[in-house]
């Protein structure tokens, strides 16, 4: 495999990205510029698809996601959108393992990705379901709605500094580590090796995107600020100086919002939104 063993799973491995794997992760970007420029298309796609989709609906903290069938589709372009610019240096190097020259293992890989997130889509569905269900008008923006809203940004922010975001951080930093330690040869080995990829980049990003939940799913500027957020964390060279950052933005911003949410850049206070405002498609 070109020098590299895909056999086995060696301790180092398990360390942050080092200089030699940034290395491997440019070479193949560069090497396989077409699959990434293909995957920056999409991206573009994704977002002006979303933008389009979403605008005119956000309503701020608590906005309708409508039916399940129309925010599960458009979640999965959200996370095409949000994600491949991040995961793009993993698939190039997984397109280059390979050695195969066709798109189609570097898409199954994708589109594995995509269906794990998609999962995720359907149980955030399903909980904010639940949680007005069960909490109802307690959770209104003038009763605990702010607070709640605070709390699931602090949380984020804590959440930056576990042991447990920095394993899941970890692997999605280091995407030769991964390949070799997860490698499985195939069309199905491409399914198995996205979906597990997806998993580790789903415990990195979970609080990440419940903070998008807390701000305002349906916003296109909250989307975009969140996407920012795991691009850094994901790619910036200082991994440790950019989540105590992040931690401290989200800390910033959640008290912002308890305290002057009308001075918030970009956040649609619930009281001041249409009150018949629907999400396209649903109830």
């Amino acid at each position: 495999m070109g020098g590299l063993s895909a056999g086995g799973s060696p301790a180092h491995l398990d360390r942050p990205a080092s200089h030699g794997e940034l290395a491997a992760a440019i070479t193949a970007v560069r090497t396989r510029l077409g699959l990434v420029a293909l995957l920056f298309g999409l991206t573009g796609l994704a977002w002006w698809a979303t933008a389009d989709q979403m605008s005119g609906m956000d309503a701020g903290p608590g906005t309708d996601l409508g039916t399940f069938g129309w925010f599960l589709g458009v979640w999965i372009v959200m996370m095409a959108a949000m994600m491949f610019p991040s995961v793009s240096p993993t698939v190039a190097l997984y397109a280059q393992m390979t050695h195969q020259r066709g798109l189609n293992r570097p898409l199954l890989f994708t589109s594995s990705y995509l269906l794990v997130w998609g999962a995720v889509g359907a149980v955030a569905y399903g909980l904010f379901g639940l949680g007005r269900t069960l909490f109802g008008a307690d959770l209104g923006w003038h009763a605990g709605g702010r607070w709640l809203v605070g709390g699931i940004l602090a949380l984020a922010a804590i959440y930056e500094l576990t042991p447990l975001k920095d394993v899941c951080l970890a692997k999605c930093r280091s995407p030769l580590g991964f390949l070799l330690g997860s490698w499985r040869d195939g069309p199905r080995g491409a399914l198995e090796m996205g979906a597990r990829h997806a998993a580790w980049c789903v415990g990195c990003c979970w609080a990440l995107m419940a903070a998008l939940f807390a701000l305002g799913v349906m916003s296109v500027g909250w989307m975009a600020f969140v996407a920012a957020l795991i691009a850094i964390e994901k790619l910036a060279p200082w991994k440790s100086a950019a989540n105590r950052a992040i931690a401290v933005t989200l800390v910033v911003l959640g008290l912002a919002v308890v305290i002057v949410p009308e001075q918030v850049p970009g956040l649609t206070v619930p009281s001041s939104a249409s009150n018949g405002m629907r999400m396209q498609g649903g109830s």
